[in-house]
């Protein structure tokens, strides 16, 4: 096998650099690669293993979870969030969520409010949130990011706030910085 060192590759204007067809071009065998700005450098998903129940206004853990080790400190993380949820309430009755990294909070989201049921019935209100956030760890360490969530009550006799494990996901996606 034969060794070819160059300083730079550049083809013409108006032509590209081309391999030839069935070839692979490896990046990764030697050396590192500079992707540009903006760049996705990797993607984790984590989900949740169970659903999680509140029937306080105090924050807990939602056990949605995943971690990500930035190849640079200049990366930032872009944190995507779908959540599905439950509540079980006669009244009016919310939930507050939030997305944190490791223990520190990066976003507290706007309340989730249901309907209001002025019966003395219990109704239940299936949903799900979205939510996204650009965070700048400025870290090469391994980063958790979770969600957190509580019941908010309005009036009414709330039962509980539910977060559902089925279909529920957090994506980190690491971009060039």
């Amino acid at each position: 096998m034969s060794t070819l060192t160059v300083k730079e590759l550049a083809a013409p204007t108006g032509y590209d650099i081309k391999l030839a067809s069935g070839e692979t071009l490896d990046l990764n065998s030697q050396g590192s690669v500079t992707m540009p700005t903006g760049s996705v450098l990797q993607v984790v998903q984590g989900t949740q293993p169970s659903n999680a129940s509140s029937t306080t206004t105090t924050f807990a853990d939602t056990g949605l979870t995943a971690t990500i080790t930035p190849s640079s400190t200049s990366s930032k993380i872009l944190v995507v969030v779908n959540q599905y949820y439950n509540m079980y309430a006669s009244g009016n009755m919310g939930m507050d969520m939030k997305i944190l990294r490791g223990s520190t909070e990066i976003d507290n989201l706007a309340r989730i409010q249901f309907g209001t049921n002025s019966g003395t019935y219990y109704q239940n209100n299936y949903g799900s949130q979205v939510m996204s956030k650009l965070d700048s760890p400025n870290t090469t360490s391994a980063t958790t990011y979770k969600t957190q969530f509580c019941r908010v009550t309005y009036s009414g006799t709330p039962y509980a706030c539910d977060v559902l494990s089925e279909s529920t996901t957090i994506t980190l996606m690491e971009i060039a910085g």
